[in-house]
């Protein structure tokens, strides 16, 4: 039962983090004055190393607060 218990928790949390990193990009995206999709469809490599750093940090800054 416990290991059931763990499984849903670590689903859940796993969920939790997800959600969180796409508010963080869409925040993120309502902030900057610049359409991060449009760049992207244009294989703009800049913004695809910046957005990947931003979930990469926002990522991080999750699993610290899961794991305390």
């Amino acid at each position: 039962m416990s290991i059931l218990i763990n499984l849903g928790l670590s689903a859940l949390f796993g969920l939790l983090g997800i959600v969180i990193l796409i508010l963080g990009y869409i925040l993120f995206a309502k902030l900057v004055p610049l359409d991060f999709n449009k760049e992207l469809g244009n294989n703009n490599i800049a913004v695809a190393i910046v957005i990947a750093g931003l979930l990469i940090g926002i990522a991080i800054i999750v699993s610290k607060v899961v794991a305390a």
